[in-house]
């Protein structure tokens, strides 16, 4: 559509979390860094941030990292009892268990990570969603995966994603058990206003493009709209793209993202 308008080989701002397109602010190269730290370490880790901030792509950022060494467990929807968490888990490492004991699956999981233990392989389990959980006994059986450990190592690594409400959640003394075995915490802030720049033009050069195309101004709305939500930007430049394509308009100037902005019901604030 507008894709060869403006000369873009693909578009830029689409909402998929495809690693390519990850920038690298200050933040999101921490919290990568964190979460790799965490899966050298056999770690849990505990990673929040708002909708839209970039989490996810943080992560298949994370799983394009990892060498043939790491076994890669993502579950993307846990809304999950105990027995089908656990269940899930046992399907991701291609086993096929008859049964529902609780007990069972888990004496069936660790025999399985201690396998891959002997042969050189770190399984790697990532919830993403994870504030969907729906109760406290499925967190448990999260908990109790953290048990698969050695005298002097942990055998897998955990890597729970989820919304800033987590985060809350998790600081109820109900949790306090689960709690205590996190040993990485980090909050994913949005992008600052002298990020814009970088994400926008990170995202076009992949695209195929090196010239400017968003005005200064353009940029400073587009801060000021999405309040440094990816998400909201993408969804931004986008409109302005195809609003700018319609108007046969070769630069995206503020008016643009003004008129975006309005399209989506945006004010110039967001609500937490």
């Amino acid at each position: 559509m507008y894709e060869e308008f403006y000369g873009l080989k693909q578009r830029p701002f689409t909402k998929t979390p495809d690693p390519k397109f990850l920038f690298l602010s200050k933040n999101h190269e921490e919290a990568l860094a964190r979460l790799q730290y965490a899966v050298e370490e056999k770690e849990l880790i505990l990673l929040t941030g708002e909708v839209g901030s970039g989490k996810t792509t943080l992560t298949r950022a994370l799983m394009d990292s990892l060498g043939e060494k790491y076994r890669v467990i993502l579950i993307i929807n846990p809304r999950l009892t105990p027995v089908q968490f656990l269940r899930t888990v046992a399907k991701r490492f291609n086993m096929d268990v008859p049964y529902n004991f609780k007990d069972n699956l888990l004496d069936t999981i660790y025999e399985k990570v201690y396998k891959d233990y002997e042969t050189g392989i770190s399984p790697v389990i990532i919830i993403d969603e994870a504030q969907l959980i729906p109760n406290k006994d499925t967190f448990e059986e999260i908990r109790l995966l953290t048990n698969f450990q050695l005298d002097y190592t942990n055998l897998l690594s955990l890597i729970l994603v989820g919304q800033t409400d987590l985060r809350r959640r998790l600081n109820h003394k109900t949790y306090l058990p689960l709690r205590q075995r996190i040993g990485l915490f980090y909050h994913l802030r949005p992008l600052t206003e002298s990020d814009i720049r970088g994400y926008v033009e990170h995202r076009l050069r992949v695209s195929g493009m090196e010239e400017t195309l968003f005005t200064d101004g353009a940029l400073k709305r587009l801060y000021q709209y999405s309040c440094g939500i990816p998400r909201v930007i993408n969804s931004l430049a986008t409109s302005a793209l195809l609003d700018g394509f319609g108007k046969e308009l070769r630069i995206i100037d503020e008016s643009l993202i003004k008129d975006a902005a309005k399209e989506l019901g945006l004010n110039g604030y967001r609500e937490n």
